[in-house]
């Protein structure tokens, strides 16, 4: 059995039983006939319609939901009930996109040998789609991952978390309710060893996968020929800080990009890079904001910062940034465990480019700043790991702005906002061995579907 537990007190939430071999065995030789039997696909106006149930029974059940995933995630009560209202939002950008999933007319007669006909492509269902997802947004990750590929008209087998498998139940769950046929998605509360068996079956024509870049490039090796995959990985979001910024906007911006979810969000804001001329102060009035955040429980409404997902990751944190200090960073604020199970929100001034909290994702609530006084020597040192995923820049000038934009090496840079800004109708996802493909519900939906192209030849066109 496997024990759902809370992460700020440990407490039990609920038993849940794992499944092996058999069980992944099971579900896909379900979801492989569904697919396999053309007669059995869901119509478009059939996932509307069931979408269109699912927003409602959502809806209905906020607060439940919002429930569910704080209690099991550590994420505050107040930003819970955010992902969820986006996950509802995620289903409804979900039922407008199922209409775009279209092709085009091939233009023929363009030579001799293509007179006399007539071509068009069109978009169908991919096939089997498995997703791997992640703890940190427990509800919302799985809409990304399991909705787009109901709304592509594709059988699903999603593996959550095994520290938040409760809000997918709770998804499948309103799946069904809303008329979903049986085996069109299919929840695996699996090991590791169980999902690897799934990923790799040559049954399965896309994988989604959110997690470790360790293990999303290793399944990757491991697909079988023809399966397309997406890789959602982490990164170590750079900010470049420039002297003319708005600086009562931006620490607001700061905190949240860096604090939110306890720093545990792939594109948290992680290393802030600013002018010489303005480095301390705003340093200071950042650990000044990040001292005054509230952390605790989840479920106090007050909370601001909860628990890490697990006590190991507590150990880990503060072993980092003992590893920056002891190198020479100056601690601003933080530096300490408050419990067995949350970390006191830190920001470090200048530690070793070297160090841990400079090299690798820091997955918790730690911030670095530097100094530097040669903006491009900033975006070098900014672009020099093998993660890329989203950056910033804040600044009034918009020539210094398209500098850093076309500089920064990222997916997505953001001017005057935070590194962890997203919507989720923009495409979303790292380069590099931050991850492969782009994500977002209709640039999903997109890639779980396959073009056909139909050419009909007759002597009268």
């Amino acid at each position: 059995m496997l024990k759902v537990t809370s992460p700020y007190d440990l407490s039990l939430i609920k038993e849940i039983p794992l499944v092996g071999k058999e069980a992944v065995e099971k579900v896909l030789c379900t979801a492989y006939a569904l697919f396999q039997d053309q007669d059995t696909w869901l119509q478009p106006h059939e996932r509307i319609d069931i979408l269109r149930k699912v927003t409602a029974i959502m809806e209905a059940k906020v607060d439940e939901l919002t429930a569910t995933a704080a209690r099991e995630g550590g994420k505050p009560w107040m930003d819970s009930k955010a992902e969820v209202l986006r996950a509802i939002n995620g289903v409804h950008l979900a039922v407008e996109h199922i209409g775009q999933l279209k092709g085009g007319q091939i233009p023929m007669g363009l030579t001799k040998a293509s007179e006399n006909r007539l071509a068009f492509t069109m978009r169908e269902p991919i096939g089997v789609v498995a997703s791997v997802s992640a703890f940190n947004h427990p509800l919302n990750l799985i809409v990304h991952q399991v909705v787009t590929a109901v709304a592509a008209g594709c059988p699903v087998i999603v593996k959550p978390a095994l520290t938040t498998p409760l809000s997918c139940l709770a998804l499948v769950a309103i799946l069904k309710e809303a008329g979903l046929p049986d085996g069109w998605c299919q929840a695996l509360i699996c090991e590791n060893e169980a999902s690897e068996l799934l990923v790799t079956d040559k049954r399965v024509h896309y994988v989604s996968f959110i997690g470790s870049a360790k293990v999303g490039w290793y399944l990757k090796s491991k697909l079988a020929p023809g399966t397309r995959c997406a890789l959602e990985h982490g990164g170590a979001a750079p900010v470049i800080v420039e002297p003319d910024a708005d600086f009562d906007e931006m620490l607001p911006a700061l905190l949240k990009g860096g604090f939110y979810h306890a720093g545990q969000v792939c594109v948290s804001v992680q290393r802030i890079f600013m002018h010489e001329s303005i480095c301390k102060e705003i340093a200071h009035a950042l650990a000044d904001g990040a001292g005054k955040l509230v952390v605790g429980d989840q479920m106090d409404e007050r909370t601001e910062v909860g628990p890490l997902i697990l006590p190991k990751e507590v150990d880990r944190v503060e072993q980092w940034v003992k590893e920056a200090i002891d190198g020479g960073a100056e601690l601003l604020t933080g530096g300490r465990r408050i419990s067995d199970t949350c970390y006191a929100p830190t920001v470090l001034l200048n530690p070793p480019l070297t160090a841990k909290v400079s090299t690798l994702e820091i997955f918790g609530p730690v911030v670095c700043v530097y100094s530097y006084s040669d903006r491009d020597r900033a975006i070098e040192i900014a672009n020099d790991l093998d993660v890329h995923f989203q950056a910033a820049v804040f600044t009034k000038n918009v020539d210094v702005a398209l500098d850093c934009v076309k500089k920064l090496n990222a997916t997505a840079v953001m001017v005057n906002d935070h590194t962890a800004f997203r919507v989720d109708w923009m495409p979303f996802g790292g380069r590099d061995t931050s991850g492969l493909g782009m994500g977002g519900i209709q640039y999903s939906m997109h890639e779980m579907t396959r073009e056909k192209l139909m050419v009909i030849k007759s002597k009268v066109l």
